[in-house]
């Protein structure tokens, strides 16, 4: 039984072969005549009986050859064989009898179908396509290359049984291996060592056939992701296995495997997808991670999309789509090039991406198909060998488990532009890198399935005015980072693929559009090939944006467009420092050595920033150089400018729409950083970006270009911009007070000069100098005052006699600097802006504190101005260094005068006060030049009016005034009240020191009755009446008062009588109390006494009476001799 099966088998073998060498115009009169096949081949179900090779006999071959002639012309029927009819009954039905091709087809589906050559029938049935296609025509006979030429251009044969039959020939050929042409010659080997089957004669083999071709398939794609080939496949069959699969690639049928795995899940997604031309193929694979997809048909989809990205033609749609285009832009491979083989796939997209994006035509199929294929890569990484390669160690230990729809692949990304503990090595970097350039998902967002998925409901909110699919819907999302409108999911997927995006200018499409020419002028760019990876990363961006703010002087820049595009990329790259290659690359070092705790949004940059003097020098170079760009264009700076808008739309936005290279927007910003607009945000942003340009002068783009030259030449050497202004300004201080000298430093640096020194006197920390010796101090006695608007500068003020000695030598200094440039007191320019503009608008920028003295007590004078003004004065009078006015009027006088007091003062301290009390008391002397006594009766009439400009009397005075005169004290408008109490109550006065104090008041009234305010408000009638012809000062209207006092026909308003009697009782006093210290004193005494001509009448008379006495007494001394004279 044994022994006749198996001769039946054989029969049944060798019968095909029989037939399609015998066959001819019967096969092909049958396939035009009998019944419509079925599409799809019946269910493949292993048979148990097993096949066995069949060996090609030569007497077989001769008897096929004999009986060909008579079954040609009788149209013979395979059905009608008696070796077959008896399986024709019991595995096929009935209907395919009547049709040979129906009937093979139906065995091989059952039983495996053995033979070696179907040429003799394709060379009659094809004669004419055989002529015409010059290709198969030329192909070796007997090999079977015959056939597989004529398969591989199926779709090309006009002839409609030549097409009909290799349509036919087709399933049957890969229903086989065996069949197919050379395949087993090239493959046995690799077949047996592989273990997927055996080709021995005689060898028993299960019905799976289907199985040897899947079985080398994977070993194929297994070797490209494995770095150790246990057995490697021979480069034949290699090419061979490459070959079945593109031959295979218009038919899922006759992927055997992949046909018997998926046929449920091709009736479950693809039922209505007609076979042919790739079509089920490209169903499947689009429903490949559908959760009812079957894994068997998964893992199957999956081996032929890693063929498909060995070799592209094993993508029917896509090589057809794209077959005149690969020619037109010449993308043929270059085995020159450094790609492996495995990059088939992607040097084919990365050639005609280039050329879309380099404007050339590229068919709208092709381009289809592309986008197909490049959503495929993004989605399943396991499709990229290179990645199942180099990245298999982080995918196990950080991604595990997210193989689906892009998850992976997002996963290695987050993992790739980490630059702490979890970080991927190079070689994986590189493989990610190429896998992005090939996808090119810059260019279309919906490549990125995981980002698509992520982002939908922030591109239909924010980006819903664009296009599907266009390229600045990536831009639109970048705009939207960090906003209340992007969600947690999209803001990281969207980083993810920054990251790598940045790294490669053509992944950026509108970039490269607009910039492929500037690149080739400016950057040699023309040199480098498209697909190359030997390009550094980051090049040529780094090239032009360089060129992208050079002025019309140093020649050589961008293009407007490019510009713009240049400008737009790094908006985006300052949200984040990871989007800067060659910043994350040279400071990554100093980025987990200084800024590891900066995580948030833009932290990073200003932390590098804030440390650019402990930076590495590659690291310092690279952070300068942007730094420098963004004063130039502080728009780049997309996160300040975003929290600053309202501001800038509602004082900047002319600056911000017209700015053309020039720093205007930050200077606006800087000078608006007080408006009610101003948020917390942008005035943080607006007063850091202040603080690091303190670090370098060239951080502040106008003063570089205003001062440039005249750094250069007068501040060599010099890089901080703090001291480069100190050494400016100190240049333009020497040269004005050298009456005569021309200017060293020019127009436009001293007038940007002075922009420079106004804006750093809004904020001690602009000052380093100042702020550096405070820092204790101020958080010592100003812990929770602001910064900004010049508030701890005026609380270290308030603060003086707290500070310790360096911080209260600064302090000194810097009040000395804004009395003598009122300009630069932040605060009273702030406090006395419209006051300013009402009673100032002529005055010199240095006078303008003495224009407001002047107009402190005007009534339309502002409160808050006027208070500002008092603390002035105050601070005035603490030292006649703080009033440069006093200065220069009694330059002769001070050291005439006070030179005691100069000798004990220490340089950088206050002296209290005491010059000024001892040039008072020169003035009630009437000793005084007539410049300096004109700057002491000022200072006298306003310290009248309010006693805290008098800083002796309120040093020694402040206890008897809080036990005397606490209600005049509390008043809030201060008109002399105190003084006058003060006066009042002098004999209630303990104190000796105040005692004295209000004594040298008195004294001062007398000189001058503008000194007394009581009293000169009292008589002012009476001076109008009685003395208007009396030049004031030098006591002479109060002389006049008196003498009108003491006239008993003069009748004074009784309000002044009584205020004169008082202050003669007063002074009365005074003189018992207080005896002149000396003979000026005693002169003062006796002149401006109400008994002047009594005393004056009693001194002459005591001087007459004396000299009459020696008129009449004679000599009282001995009279000597002339003798003793000569002696």
């Amino acid at each position: 039984m044994k022994m006749a099966a198996y001769g039946r088998l054989e029969l049944l073998l060798f019968l095909p072969l029989v037939c399609f060498c015998s066959l001819g115009t019967a096969l092909g009169l049958k396939a035009a005549s009998g019944p419509a096949d079925n599409p799809n081949p019946p269910a493949f179900r292993p048979a148990d009986p097993p096949g066995k090779d069949a060996p090609a006999a030569p007497a077989a071959a001769a008897a096929a050859a004999g009986a060909s002639q008579h079954r040609r012309a009788t149209g013979w029927k395979l059905s009608e064989e008696e070796a077959c009819r008896e399986d024709l009954s019991r595995l096929c039905p009935k209907h395919t009898w009547t049709n040979n091709l129906a009937v093979l087809e139906c065995l091989q589906d059952r039983r495996e179908v053995s033979g070696r050559s179907f040429e003799s029938v394709a060379t009659e049935v094809c004669k004419s396509t055989i002529a015409e296609n010059k290709e198969c025509n030329e192909e070796e006979r007997g090999r079977g290359y015959l056939v597989s030429c004529l398969v591989d251009h199926r779709s090309n044969i006009s002839e409609y049984q030549c097409n009909q039959y290799i349509t036919k020939m087709t399933s049957i050929i890969f229903s086989d291996y065996r069949l197919i042409c050379g395949f087993m010659d090239k493959c046995k080997d690799d077949i047996n060592s592989l273990r997927c089957g055996s080709i021995n004669v005689g060898h028993k083999d299960v019905h799976s056939q289907g199985e040897v071709i899947a079985c080398l398939e994977k070993a194929l794609v297994r070797e490209a992701e494995q770095q150790d080939h246990v057995h490697p496949i021979k480069e034949e069959c290699q090419k061979a296995i490459l070959r079945v699969a593109e031959l295979s690639s218009d038919d899922f049928h006759l992927d055997r495997h992949l046909y018997f795995s998926c046929r449920e899940d091709r009736e479950r997604f693809c039922q209505n997808t007609q076979a042919g031309e790739g079509k089920v193929y490209k169903c499947l694979f689009n429903h490949k991670f559908e959760e009812a997809m079957s894994e068997k048909c998964r893992d199957a989809l999956t081996t032929r999309q890693k063929l498909i990205s060995q070799d592209y033609k094993v993508s029917y749609s896509l090589a057809k789509a794209c077959k005149l285009d690969l020619r037109k832009q010449r993308c043929s491979l270059d085995t020159n090039l450094p790609r492996a083989r495995e990059a088939r796939l992607s040097y084919l997209l990365l050639c005609l991406e280039a050329a879309v994006h380099r404007g050339r035509p590229v068919s709208g199929e092709c381009q289809g198909e592309m986008l197909d294929y490049r959503r495929m890569l993004m989605e399943d990484f396991s499709l990229s060998p290179e990645i199942v390669l180099h990245c298999r160690t982080e995918i196990e230990a950080h991604c595990s488990g997210l193989h689906r729809k892009g998850r992976t692949l997002h996963c290695l990304m987050r993992i790739g532009r980490s630059d702490r503990s979890t970080t991927v090595n190079s070689v994986c970097q590189s493989a990610l890198q190429t896998l992005i350039q090939s996808a090119d998902p810059g260019a279309d967002y919906r490549i990125d399935r995981a980002l698509n998925e992520a982002c939908e409901s922030v591109i239909q909110t924010a980006c819903k005015n664009i296009h599907t699919g266009d390229p600045m819907i990536l831009s639109c999302l970048m705009e939207h980072l960090y906003t209340e409108k992007m969600v947690e999911d999209c803001e990281h997927r969207l980083l993810e693929l920054q990251y790598f995006i940045s790294r490669d200018w053509k992944l950026d499409p509108i970039l490269y559009k607009k910039c492929q020419g500037d690149a080739a002028r400016l950057c040699h760019t023309h040199g480098w090939n498209e697909t190359s990876e030997l390009m550094p990363p980051g090049a040529v961006f780094s090239c032009l944006y360089r060129h992208a703010y050079r002025t019309e002087e140093q020649g050589r820049r961008l293009s407007r467009d490019c510009k713009v595009e240049v400008q737009r990329i790094l908006h985006q790259r300052a949200l984040d420092v990871k989007l800067d290659p060659e910043l994350q690359k040279r400071c990554m070092t100093d980025l987990g050595k200084w800024c590891s705790e900066k995580t948030d949004m833009g932290q990073e940059l200003e932390c590098l920033q804030d440390h650019l003097e402990d930076l590495v020098s590659g690291c310092r170079d690279v952070v300068g150089n942007l730094t420098e760009l963004e004063s130039e264009d502080i728009q780049i700076d997309a996160l300040l400018i975003r929290a600053c808008e309202p501001v800038i739309q509602a004082h900047c936005h002319d600056v911000a729409d017209n700015q053309i290279d020039t720093g205007d927007l930050m200077e606006c910003l800087v000078q608006n950083k007080h408006r009610k607009e101003m948020n917390d945000k942008c005035s943080v942003g607006v007063t850091h970006f202040q603080l690091i340009q303190m670090k370098d002068f060239r951080f502040s783009y106008k003063f570089k270009m205003s001062c440039k030259e005249d750094v250069l030449r007068l501040c060599p050497n010099i890089k901080k911009k703090v001291d480069v202004v100190i050494c400016l300004s100190t240049t333009v201080k020497n040269d004005t007070l050298q009456d005569g000298k021309e200017q060293r430093v020019s127009l436009k640096c001293r007038k940007q000069l002075r922009v420079e020194e106004l804006e750093m006197s809004e904020d001690i920390r602009l000052e380093p100098e100042l702020y550096d010796p405070c820092k204790s101090d101020i958080s010592r006695l100003c812990p929770n005052v602001n910064f900004g608007n010049a508030q701890m500068i005026e609380c270290l003020k308030e603060q003086k006699k707290q500070l310790s000695p360096r911080c209260h030598q600064k302090i000194f200094r810097l009040q000395e600097v804004e009395m003598s440039d009122p300009e630069l007191d932040y605060q009273l320019m702030r406090v006395c802006k419209q006051m300013i503009k009402r009673f100032c608008t002529e005055a010199d920028a240095r006078n303008i504190l003495q224009c407001l003295k002047q107009n402190k007590n005007s009534e339309l004078m502002d409160p808050k101005c006027k208070q500002m003004i008092t603390k002035r004065q105050i601070t005035q009078n603490t030292d006649y260094r703080l009033n440069p006015v006093l200065r220069k009027a009694c330059r002769a006088d001070i050291p005439k005068f006070c030179q005691s007091i100069l000798n004990k003062a220490s340089e950088d301290n206050e002296l209290e006060g005491q010059v000024i009390a001892c040039l008072k008391l020169k003035y009630a002397d009437q000793r005084l030049s007539s410049d300096c006594e004109d700057q002491i009766r000022v200072i006298l009439q306003e310290s009248a009016l309010d006693y805290r400009l008098d800083l002796q009397l309120q040093m020694h005075c402040s206890d008897e005034i809080s036990r005397l005169c606490v209600e005049e004290a509390a008043a809030q408008e201060q008109t002399g009240q105190v003084e006058e109490c003060l006066k009042v109550n002098l004999l209630k006065i303990k104190q000796e020191a105040c005692k004295k104090e209000v004594l040298n008041m008195l004294k001062e009234s007398k000189a001058d009755i503008f000194v007394d305010p009581v009293l000169h408000t009292a008589c002012a009638l009476d001076l109008k009446h009685h003395c208007a012809a009396i030049t004031p000062g030098r006591g002479r209207q109060m002389s006049c008062l008196m003498e009108a006092l003491q006239d008993k026909r003069v009748r004074l308003q009784p309000e002044c009588k009584k205020r004169l009697q008082d202050r003669i009782d007063m002074w009365s006093y005074a003189a018992k109390v207080a005896p002149a210290e000396g003979f000026s004193d005693l002169a003062v005494q006796v002149m401006t006494s109400p008994s002047k001509n009594y005393i004056l009448f009693m001194i002459a008379l005591s001087v007459c009476i004396l000299f009459l006495v020696g008129l009449l007494c004679g000599r009282i001394t001995k009279r000597v001799t002339r003798e003793l004279k000569d002696r």
